[in-house]
């Protein structure tokens, strides 16, 4: 069995590094997905944001207006307080899944994709926090693969995404950068990561560099299922 962290900045192809893995074997589950899905109405993070955030974070069909409760995090400074409340519920519920996954194959490659990773333990360690959830969130994985990019290209990737109109050009772009602000830049990352995949463009590469990646993870799994160590 083998935890695997794919991280990298918005804009970076970790969704794409995730089919590739996921097409070659690799269980996935993405981080942002989860978070969408603990917000919905009835969730205990969406009662949390609600009760933080006020009423105006409501659409007008009872649930989250995702634009507004990024306006409030991303342009006015309350990011940490939303994350504090989804964090730790995203979290857990990959630890569960990575449970359930190793159930049923005790040699899988588990692929968490998350944009935050050294982020959140970054932040948490800046509030004082030593021992908790978020704190140590990186003790829980195995190996962490960063996908890099430089950022006009991330940012370039991010407007293209959201299919924003020339009008609306320069709203997303500011959006992209104000997202990348809030995130570690990329050689950071790739100084604390175990593998490190570049992703200018050129998608042929960048799949042999996966399959390269794919070959190492799916080693290493094997190897600890019958007793190795990953160090």
């Amino acid at each position: 069995m083998l935890r695997v962290g794919l991280t990298g900045g918005l804009g970076s192809g970790k969704s794409t590094v995730a089919r590739m893995l996921r097409e070659r074997g690799a269980a996935v589950i993405e981080a942002d997905e989860q978070g969408r899905a603990l917000m919905e109405p009835g969730q205990p993070c969406f009662t949390a944001i609600v009760r933080v955030f006020g009423p105006e974070v409501l659409a007008r069909d009872g649930r989250l207006d995702r634009k507004k409760l990024a306006e409030l995090a991303f342009r006015q400074g309350r990011l940490q307080e939303l994350n504090e409340i989804v964090h730790p519920a995203v979290i857990e519920a990959q630890w569960r899944w990575t449970g359930e996954v190793f159930a049923r194959d005790p040699a899988a490659v588990a692929v968490i994709v998350s944009a935050l990773i050294f982020e959140v333990e970054r932040d948490a360690r800046a509030r004082g926090d030593r021992d908790n959830l978020l704190a140590d969130w990186r003790k829980r994985l195995d190996r962490i693969v960063v996908v890099t990019a430089p950022d006009d290209v991330k940012i370039a990737r991010y407007v293209a995404r959201l299919g924003t109109a020339e009008t609306g050009r320069a709203e997303a772009e500011a959006d992209a950068r104000a997202r990348l602000a809030h995130q570690l830049p990329d050689d950071l990352k790739a100084a604390r990561a175990d593998d490190v995949l570049e992703n200018s463009g050129n998608l042929h590469a960048l799949e042999t560099q996966v399959q390269s990646l794919w070959t190492r993870l799916k080693a290493e799994s094997n190897n600890f299922c019958e007793g190795g160590s990953l160090k």
